[in-house]
């Protein structure tokens, strides 16, 4: 079984996410797609929406569709929990062939800061989800979007026409 990992904050969550699920699910050889929303991103001080509201808002999204899951391991552990733990669930759990683990591509950069780089490489194939023009080395496989928005930008602005219309009205009563 091949599986698909796509964590992140989701705070709150964009019609790029959305998108990038979807697009993954069309051009990856994937069973399932697992949607991991973050307790609090390792990078990060704190959040705006709590977690369990980020996941209910991911669990409207995407439930419908049985090969999408939502995966509230890191939310469960109930701190920031670097990627490398939620690899390793995974693996133990589901003893999937192969895991791709989708990225923006404004995270590539950071990859080698992550918990546990070198084991997480030798885990998972990366998959760059495209975002603002940002360039990525050719040979790694990638997801184009074309949505150049982020989470952080729709906290400081909220444009609600970036929000899933499932959630769009209880995103604008949270931010």
């Amino acid at each position: 079984m091949n599986l698909a990992v796509f964590g992140g904050s989701f705070d709150p969550p964009h019609i790029g996410h959305e998108l990038i699920v979807l697009e993954a699910l069309k051009t990856l050889h994937v069973e399932k797609i697992f949607v991991v929303p973050t307790f609090l991103n390792p990078f990060k001080d704190g959040f705006d929406a709590p977690p369990n509201l980020r996941l209910k808002w991911l669990h409207k999204l995407f439930d419908k569709n049985d090969k999408i899951e939502i995966l509230d391991f890191e939310i469960r552990q109930k701190r920031a929990t670097p990627t490398i733990e939620t690899i390793r669930y995974i693996k133990q759990k589901f003893k999937p062939k192969k895991i791709y683990l989708i990225i923006g591509a404004d995270n590539y950069e950071k990859l080698p800061l992550w918990s546990s780089f070198e084991e997480l490489k030798s885990l998972v194939e990366f998959v760059i989800a495209s975002r603002d023009d940002i360039i990525t080395p050719i040979e790694l496989k990638k997801i184009k979007i074309d949505v150049d928005i982020s989470s952080c930008e729709l906290r400081k602005d909220l444009d609600l026409s970036y929000i899933p219309n499932q959630i769009r009205d209880e995103v604008e009563t949270n931010y």
